[in-house]
């Protein structure tokens, strides 16, 4: 009974713990005063709350209307008429900044490989990568599978869907060729990024194997792009369908700029 009690007594957490002050004056929503007032207006006027929200980002056409609600049909639309494109306000809205030269993107690998790009870095590695993928065919609409571990290209390659308006779909790097394959034929991907192989915990993992498992049962798969991280992992390279994105990356005719796609505000992002 007593160990029962003391059980109880813990679950009750009624003590605070402030943030340092400085991480509260960088925050956006700097105390809980502050959010229980943005809470209400949420509540009380939702249109005009959301609408201040995406004041916030750049449009590159301004919606006409922020909400239309259909709740016989359970279909809401919001931003109607709105054009804008994710990467934009990622990246290029800064290059005007003194975020420009700034840390954007750090990485360490499992191996003690690190990485650190700049939103200009960052920048020019996502238009290449838009560009490869444009030059492989890859168009507004079309879904790419991206089948990668946690590497910078995990990031780029997501923002380079978003940048010319594909729609990604991140598999789990750790996912057997099965749950692959039945992901890349649920989104009807024609496209697949993965890598060689990748570190964890001292070993190789041999990724592309399990790919090629899951491109066996997936013919509509055009093309293969595959990131050299672990080279000990032998890829096996079908010709007329695989291709190293180290090399695409570092073709001629492959540009650091790339405009982006202005998509409506409804458009499809990426599918879980």
């Amino acid at each position: 009974m007593t160990e029962e009690k003391s059980i109880a007594s813990v679950m009750i957490e009624n003590r605070v713990f402030n943030p340092p002050p400085k991480l509260s004056e960088q925050a956006y929503i700097k105390s809980m005063d502050q959010y229980k007032q943005m809470y209400a207006q949420s509540i009380a006027d939702p249109e005009k709350f959301w609408a201040e929200r995406a004041e916030e980002l750049d449009w590159f056409k301004k919606w006409d209307k922020v909400l239309v609600e259909d709740f016989k049909n359970a279909k809401h639309e919001w931003f109607v008429g709105g054009k804008i494109n994710v990467t934009y306000n990622c990246l290029d809205r800064h290059l005007s900044t003194d975020k420009k030269d700034k840390t954007a993107l750090i990485w360490e690998g499992d191996i003690g490989d690190a990485l650190t790009l700049t939103y200009q870095q960052l920048y020019n590695e996502v238009c290449k990568a838009a560009n490869v993928l444009k030059k492989h065919g890859v168009k507004k609409g079309d879904r790419v599978s991206i089948y990668l571990p946690m590497i910078p290209e995990l990031a780029i390659t997501m923002m380079a869907c978003a940048r010319i308006g594909a729609i990604h779909s991140i598999i789990f790097g750790g996912f057997s060729a099965e749950a692959l394959r039945d992901r890349i034929i649920d989104c009807e991907s024609n496209y697949l990024i993965c890598s060689d192989g990748y570190y964890r915990g001292g070993k190789v993992i041999a990724s592309k194997a399990n790919a090629d498992m899951a491109m066996e049962s997936c013919p509509d798969v055009k093309t293969c792009l595959v990131v050299k991280r672990a080279p000990a992992a032998e890829a096996n390279m079908q010709a007329g369908r695989d291709v190293y994105y180290d090399e695409e990356m570092a073709a001629d005719d492959i540009s650091d700029v790339c405009e982006p796609e202005w998509m409506d505000s409804e458009d499809p992002l990426f599918i879980l």
